[in-house]
């Protein structure tokens, strides 16, 4: 924590502003052409030149001002410190039994606020792929995490965790890490994600490690998504709804606590 005068970029408000100028110039162009397409039925936003043009200019543009603004090296907003890779198993069953009881809580969240259908077919829209599942995967499970994880565990978090206790930085990057999809109806699951990856930034001080592990949520989710019919004949998924949101309680605790452990010895070996 910063106890001088001074603020190091980001502050909350920084950060604030970080992220809603990014999603300004992200849906500046594309939310228009969105409603376009959606009334027309024309095909502009999923012009690819168009797609690299902006993803690629906006990227660089806020990597660029967040970079000239916190005035620090390129290895200290993004740390590549060592860390014991085998954190990412216990990661792995975390993710796997959260989706399970984050499930459930996305489908209250949507009996409480239902999602209008113009509202998913515009989300869908903009996130649409020419190249079938292997172009979602590029897209949802290698570009997103690599983009996202150095804006909120990259920049965001150096920031936070310099003018803030630990925890503090966790919670406000978790946040706008959800906030930043505009998607109310997953915010329970994009803010656990958020709050994971922001304590393995912590724990790691490895900016890699962030990517990998949301590029594994992503890919799951994809996974799910592609393969439930099969996944879905799996013994566990033919339990009662109550014995699976226990057994998914269980494994996401006993992860948790394997990642703590992991973590800390960890740092004893490299000490």
């Amino acid at each position: 924590m910063n106890s001088s005068g001074n603020k190091y970029y980001p502050t909350i408000l920084g950060a604030a502003h970080l992220v809603i100028l990014y999603i300004f110039i992200q849906t500046i162009v594309d939310f228009p052409l969105a409603i376009w397409d959606y009334y027309h039925g024309t095909e502009f936003l999923s012009n690819p030149v168009k797609k690299i043009v902006l993803s690629l200019g906006s990227i660089l543009f806020i990597l660029y001002f967040a970079y000239r603004k916190a005035k620090t090296k390129l290895k200290n907003l993004f740390p590549l410190k060592w860390f014991n890779p085998l954190i990412f198993i216990p990661m792995i069953t975390f993710l796997a039994a959260a989706h399970v009881f984050l499930g459930e809580i996305n489908r209250e969240v949507e009996q409480l606020i239902p999602a209008p259908p113009w509202f998913w077919e515009l989300f869908n829209r903009i996130f649409e792929n020419d190249y079938g599942f292997l172009g979602a995967v590029l897209k949802v499970a290698v570009i997103a995490p690599i983009v996202e994880e150095l804006i909120f565990r990259g920049v965001i978090m150096h920031g936070l965790m310099r003018n803030y206790p630990k925890i503090i930085a966790i919670f406000v990057s978790a946040l706008f890490f959800a906030l930043f999809h505009l998607n109310p109806w997953q915010f329970p699951a994009t803010f656990l994600l958020g709050l994971l990856l922001g304590w393995v930034m912590v724990i790691t001080r490895n900016i890699f490690a962030c990517i990998l592990g949301h590029s594994i949520n992503n890919l799951l989710v994809l996974l799910s998504i592609e393969y439930w019919d099969e996944i879905s004949q799996f013994s566990f998924f033919l339990l009662e709804q109550k014995e699976q949101l226990h057994i998914s309680y269980l494994v996401a605790g006993i992860s948790v606590v394997f990642i703590g452990l992991l973590a800390t010895f960890s740092r004893k070996h490299t000490t």
